[in-house]
């Protein structure tokens, strides 16, 4: 928006030419990049081969501890903060979009009927997507931040130590339905298969 202001004043919305009038942008911000430090790959597991109708050992729930940083947030990312906030009190609308899955779908019917004729279980979409959102998250970690403020109320950002999934389940109870949000911690060190025990 900067570049365009740059360009172009009259292109970009009036409320952002004081900020952008005396904005000097600094190379040091890190704020929309990935961490400069190399992410490590999960450990390799080793293969194992199960004979025909013995049944998988669940995998052990692991246990993570957080240690999430939160980085305040100055300049164009505090300005922007700014803007989403006021933005708050305007309505919105939803858009939907479909996207072509017959892939997807054909892959989940193979595998299905792989673990019908071998260990049993059955694989969802919901497996298959949340997985895929898992490994996109690894591979982007700046999308697993979250917006907060700190304790003199300005605004941050935090950033998770380990790309948890949370599921939201709806379950029907004796006083009516509820929603419940079960998470998985620590996504992105699991193989698929520790994926899908830990889902299930």
């Amino acid at each position: 928006m900067y570049e365009q202001f740059l360009a172009n004043p009259s292109t970009v919305d009036s409320s952002w030419h004081d900020f952008f009038a005396d904005y000097r942008p600094t190379p040091c911000s890190d704020n929309g990049h990935p961490p400069r430090t190399s992410m490590q790959a999960p450990p390799k597991q080793p293969s194992v081969t199960r004979a025909r109708g013995q049944t998988a050992i669940p995998a052990q729930t692991q246990h993570h501890r957080e240690q999430d940083t939160a980085t305040p947030l100055r300049g164009a990312a505090a300005r922007v903060v700014a803007n989403m906030e006021t933005s708050l009190e305007l309505p919105t609308a939803t858009s939907v979009r479909a996207i072509p899955a017959k892939l997807l779908v054909d892959n989940r019917i193979v595998i299905n009927n792989r673990l019908k004729r071998t260990r049993g279980g059955k694989l969802s979409f919901t497996h298959l997507i949340g997985y895929a959102v898992v490994r996109a998250v690894a591979e982007h970690p700046q999308m697993n931040r979250h917006y907060t403020t700190d304790e003199l109320g300005k605004p941050a950002v935090v950033t998770p130590e380990h790309v948890n999934l949370g599921l939201a389940i709806d379950l029907h109870t004796a006083r009516g339905r509820s929603l419940v949000v079960a998470s998985i911690k620590g996504c992105e060190v699991m193989t698929f298969a520790q994926f899908w025990q830990a889902y299930e």
